[in-house]
């Protein structure tokens, strides 16, 4: 024991001193090449004397950065996180400037600029010499994980007795779709996922499809699956006539308020309620730990630690260095990709200039860093779930579409974050589970816009008798990395807030979902019917049922006849009367009546819910947003996401059977945590107890508690 523990400090040592005459001959090369940093006196000096002087700062640099860096950050914690990723180059400059005048006879000088360029490359220089030591030392690597795990497992295992149960990670691909998965698996992308499915191997985790509900999008899908329940989220955008308000999933103010209901519904904080953690996701799922969580995002206050999970990332500078070097690659790489797809004429093909390299880039490489660190951080402090969401995939598809060589380079980097979990998992303070799962899919298929020259918009007002403007307007994304840069600027103002207003009382509101569009008509207070909207607008359900981009209508039947969904040439099914006869939904499949009857039921449900033509040899489908890789309705991949669990849990269905509706998910999830560490069960009054604890700031961790089921049964 004593010669292993010998071992570990020199090699501890070994390394420290081979990262400190790197750096030292990277600051004396620096000092040769940037005018304005030198390390000599203004006489000149031997080369003993310079090389002593830059080993000097390079040894203060380092120990600062190690001792002062921590500090720092905790204490700017505060800051947006965008804003601290840029002030670590100001700080990390200034811990050079600071090394420099520790140096005798004031040799070392440096202008603020060059500081920040010099402790930039040094930081790392010293990064990637340290990374490159540790990958040849596996020893050394494992027992630094040991070090970790064992420091944390000591400070959880105080008042605490018994066996510790397994832990659960859900890591979530957003927009990856269950036929993606097994394709980038099986041509050898993701190497990681296709060892799990027995790859050249015994597999240890089952692939499992899923059918979304028609809402086919991270607002729907993820609050029924961390909260068990999306009822009256017709889309990811609707327009609320009760209040006024046009509701938007990816807006903090809206996740919020989204999540509050859940829980009112439910009574259940969510599925993350004992010791969980919440990373990149739009709801918490009752977790008291948070990062990169929308619906925490629009609230301030000790109760709001959204973005803590940065202080873990950020701690070390190299993070932000190394960070900053890929966002920058990662912008140029999409810049020279839409230009090859402009130069090739390629189709379909929308714009994707302006902010939206800058976008993508923070979506596939700051958001993907920030919120893995914060999962590794929470398995080595051995927390019993951690639900994360990772956005990059469902960001690029969105605009180079589901398939093809941009999207199967960010496929290969989330393979490679979930190789480093399962790294990660081998050295944890308890033995983990990884769960990996999506919210939806996306389906192909250029826009609306761009086959009929307008909008769904235009075509309403058409419908109405209403003028069209001569050129169509574009329509803004929904893409929800949009919106977690805004919160990570901590942007009060919201995207789009005000624009899908109608000029008039008497004009419609039309809002997009993907391939989902919604018509309401705000001067009528109820939910009108066929009957109704045919009386005040003869020539509008005609005009979009016969429109070749439109796949079928949902309306209020007359005479309280239920639900009536309407296609080309005057077919009409009315959903509770013919159960059986699929009719205008007949390319959809057969779940398709279920998905939109259940819809119908939803208080805020547009007038007119209109769903967008499908080519079922193709699964192709016509997005009323600019997307060319679409969600958010029926028809094809969209609403076929996965679900990869290990063979040790149990099967989310029997065989033979559908796994169906976000909330099915959300009680297979809830299933799999209670067969290690014992169910969350609601106390008495947990409904009204848990809605208010967040009403008031809190998680609503206080109306739930683990039981075993002999105790379960007395709380019935």
């Amino acid at each position: 024991m004593r010669r292993e523990r010998w071992r570990a400090v020199g090699s501890v040592l070994w390394r420290s001193v081979a990262v400190w005459l790197v750096s030292t001959l990277t600051m004396l090369a620096l000092a040769g090449i940037l005018p304005d940093f030198q390390l000599q006196s203004d006489n000149g000096d031997s080369a003993t004397r310079i090389a002593s002087t830059a080993a000097l700062g390079a040894g203060a640099f380092g120990l600062l950065s190690s001792l002062v860096w921590p500090l720092l950050v905790r204490a700017l914690l505060l800051v947006p996180a965008l804003v601290l990723g840029l002030l670590a180059f100001a700080l990390n400059g200034s811990l050079l400037l600071l090394a420099l005048r520790l140096i005798p006879d004031g040799r070392g000088e440096a202008n603020p600029e060059t500081a920040v360029v010099v402790a930039a490359v040094m930081s790392a220089v010293a990064s990637a010499t340290g990374g490159a030591l540790a990958v040849r030392d596996d020893d050394a690597y494992r027992r630094r994980l040991y070090r970790l795990a064992d420091r944390r497992r000591r400070r959880r295992a105080e008042g605490q007795t018994g066996p510790v149960p397994p832990g659960t990670v859900f890591v979530q691909l957003d927009g990856v779709g269950h036929d993606v998965l097994r394709t980038a698996a099986d041509n050898g992308l993701m190497p990681t996922v296709a060892g799990w499915l027995g790859h050249g191997g015994a597999p240890s985790h089952r692939l499992t499809p899923w059918r979304t509900d028609w809402s086919s999008q991270t607002g729907a899908s993820q609050l029924g699956i961390l909260h068990g329940s999306n009822h009256d989220v017709p889309a990811f955008r609707w327009y609320e006539k009760d209040t006024g308000e046009v509701m938007v999933s990816n807006r903090p103010a809206s996740a919020a308020e989204l999540q509050r209901r859940a829980i009112e519904r439910t009574g259940d904080s969510g599925l993350l309620t004992l010791d969980g953690a919440s990373r990149g996701n739009l709801f918490s799922g009752g977790a008291e730990q948070l990062a990169l969580v929308l619906s925490m995002a629009a609230r301030r206050g000790k109760e709001n630690r959204s973005r803590a999970g940065y202080f873990a990332y950020f701690s070390d500078p190299a993070n932000a260095v190394r960070t900053a070097l890929s966002f920058v690659a990662e912008v140029g790489r999409e810049i020279g990709e839409s230009t090859r797809a402009r130069i090739r004429k390629q189709r379909p093909r929308i714009g994707r200039g302006g902010l939206y390299p800058f976008i993508r880039a923070f979506a596939t490489v700051v958001e993907r860093d920030v919120v893995v660190a914060a999962v590794i951080g929470d398995m080595l402090a051995g927390r019993s779930a951690v639900y994360a969401d990772l956005v990059a995939y469902d960001e690029v598809a969105h605009h180079s579409g589901p398939s093809g060589s941009d999207v199967d380079k960010v496929l290969q980097r989330l393979d490679r974050s979930l190789a480093l979990l399962a790294k990660v998992a081998e050295h944890a303070p308890r033995a983990y589970r990884i769960v990996v799962l999506s919210d939806h899919g996306q389906s192909p298929g250029e826009t609306f816009r761009a086959r009929y020259g307008l909008t769904l918009g235009d075509l309403v007002r058409a419908g109405c008798g209403l003028p069209v403007p001569r050129k169509a307007r574009r329509t803004h994304s929904g893409a929800e990395a949009r919106s977690a840069v805004r919160a990570a600027l901590r942007r009060p103002v919201e995207e789009g807030a005000g624009k899908d207003r109608p000029a008039g009382e008497a004009e419609p509101v039309v809002l997009a979902s993907g391939n989902l569009g919604l018509v309401s008509f705000p001067d009528v207070p109820h939910r009108m019917t066929r009957e109704e909207i045919d009386q005040r607008h003869p020539a509008l359900l005609p005009t979009l049922a016969n429109h070749p981009g439109i796949g079928f209508l949902l309306v209020r039947g007359e005479d309280d006849r239920g639900p009536v969904v309407l296609g080309a040439r005057g077919s009409e099914v009315y959903l509770d009367e013919e159960p059986g006869e699929p009719g205008p939904l007949a390319d959809f499949g057969p779940g398709a009546a279920d998905a939109v009857r259940r819809t119908d039921g939803f208080p805020h449900v547009a007038d007119i819910m209109v769903n967008s033509w499908y080519d079922p040899e193709d699964g192709e489908v016509l997005a009323f947003e600019e997307q060319i890789g679409s969600h958010g309705g029926l028809g094809g991949a969209q609403a076929r996401p996965f679900l990869l669990s290990p063979l040790v849990l149990s099967a989310p269905v029997d065989d033979g059977r559908e796994l169906v509706g976000a909330e099915k998910v959300h009680e297979v999830l809830r299933r799999w945590l209670g067969e290690y560490q014992g169910p969350e069960v609601p106390l008495v009054g947990g409904a009204s107890t848990a809605a208010d604890d967040y009403r008031q700031g809190g998680r609503g961790d206080t109306a739930f508690a683990v039981t075993d089921p002999a105790a379960q049964d007395k709380t019935r």
